[in-house]
């Protein structure tokens, strides 16, 4: 019951985002703050995480790849789309969801604790569309945009560890990244990237909104948005993977 309960609650929460818009120039100052601490806060552990997961998926396929009949350059063409289809959106978001998602959770959940939200609400604010729309509209600008740096960077970073390892020559890797390349795969990681997005801004945002008590309420509920949204991202990636492939 507190499941369909919860639920209902999220879906009034997004309808009533899109209610009184009375305020434009407001909205965009508070979209503009969120993209800037959603995708340059973020953007440090998304470069370390895709460099060196190119790095490591390369030297593990190699590794993997002991056969003589199998070509050198086909270690490219692994890494190149087990990071685009799946290390760069899946793990990247999921990551994110850690770091924006709690921060999220933690800065909504704090203004209902110390009733700042209460204040904008006497004040006749939305305080749906003004606070919780603005940080999903930047998740889904910015994330998406992180996905296809972490996608450069994780290609980039598996061609600099095979090289420096002595395992592909840098014009074997670059001869097998540009062999039998799909585009579809890119458009496939993007769209996993929007709703992964739209899950971790979403659901922080429904439980920071919505926590009730003190301090340890907010710990609570920003760890249990983390979770929620983690298994919700690894079983949309599922779904997709399922319809789209």
């Amino acid at each position: 019951m507190t499941l369909l309960a919860d639920i209902g609650r999220f879906l009034i929460m997004l309808k009533g985002m899109f209610k009184k818009l009375e305020n434009r120039q407001m909205y965009w100052k508070e979209l503009m703050r969120q993209c800037t601490e959603i995708g340059f806060g973020s953007l440090g552990i998304v470069t370390i995480i895709s460099v060196f997961i190119g790095a490591v998926s390369t030297i593990q396929t190699a590794y993997q790849l002991v056969s003589p009949l199998i070509p050198i350059s086909t270690i490219a063409q692994i890494v190149r789309d087990t990071v685009i289809l799946e290390f760069a959106p899946t793990l990247v978001c999921v990551v994110l969801a850690g770091v924006a998602g709690s921060r999220i959770a933690s800065e909504l959940g704090n203004m209902r604790v110390s009733e700042q939200i209460d204040a904008l609400e006497i004040m006749g604010i939305n305080t749906k569309t003004y606070l919780i729309l603005p940080k999903i509209v930047a998740a889904m600008l910015m994330i998406p945009l992180l996905v296809i740096i972490a996608m450069a960077l994780g290609i980039w970073g598996g061609r600099l560890a095979g090289t420096a390892a002595g395992i592909i020559s840098p014009n074997l890797f670059d001869k097998g990244l540009m062999s039998d390349f799909l585009p579809y795969n890119v458009f496939f990681a993007l769209t996993k990237s929007y709703v992964f997005s739209l899950i971790l801004s979403s659901i922080p945002a429904f439980y920071g909104y919505y926590v009730q008590g003190g301090a340890l309420e907010i710990g609570k509920a920003s760890t249990k948005a983390v979770v929620v949204s983690c298994v919700l991202i690894l079983f949309a990636d599922y779904i997709l993977s399922a319809l789209l492939l």
